[in-house]
């Protein structure tokens, strides 16, 4: 296999999701996030891709929460994109690195401050006796901060996905896909094509 820049997938993949923010109806940035919790089962669920760049793909969660748990215990992770009205996938796969404090304060501020004090609120992935405790503890933190900045809880912060590998999956007629999968090495790629 011949050895390709290192922009080359991130190139690609930044073409795709110009066209998926173009012609997705809903969340181009939703990305299926999968990790593993201390058995070595997987656990799955949808989040948002907040940036791309040169290093990798970056998300933000509570740290508490389950899947922040799980990442704490093993930070390799997977990840999927699909965009159904482009017939197209993007898997990605490869440890995670958390964001610098700066990266995370910058993107927190970003944020709707309902979706700040939301950060602040909720106990994520606990169980939850009742809708109106939730709501009591968003009038609880509403109040505490009055009109002023909402800072960044300290259990919230974001992972960037250091990938190692990235497939690039695009459909075809009689399931004779295209499939082409980059493979991180020496600082570049390696890239080569799979049977559907």
């Amino acid at each position: 296999m011949t050895l390709i820049p290192w922009s080359e997938p991130f190139d690609l993949f930044d073409s795709w999701m110009k066209e998926a923010s173009a012609k997705e109806v809903n969340d181009p940035d939703a990305m299926n996030l999968a990790t593993v919790d201390e058995r070595g089962r997987p656990s799955s669920r949808m989040v948002l891709l907040k940036a791309v760049d040169e290093k990798g793909f970056v998300f933000y969660t509570n740290l508490e929460s389950r899947k922040g748990e799980q990442i704490a215990g093993n930070a390799f992770v997977a990840l999927c994109f699909h965009w159904k009205s482009l017939r197209r996938q993007v898997r990605v796969e490869g440890p995670v690195e958390p964001v610098t404090a700066e990266e995370a304060d910058a993107y927190f501020a970003s944020r709707a401050r309902g979706s700040q004090i939301g950060a602040w609120a909720s106990q994520q992935s606990r169980p939850l006796e009742s809708r109106f405790a939730l709501e009591k503890r968003v009038a609880e933190y509403t109040a505490k901060f009055g009109l002023g900045k909402v800072p960044r809880p300290p259990h919230w912060s974001g992972f960037r996905l250091l990938p190692e590998l990235i497939e690039f999956w695009q459909d075809k007629t009689f399931r004779l896909h295209d499939r082409n999968v980059y493979h991180r090495a020496d600082g570049g790629w390696t890239v080569e094509k799979l049977y559907p």
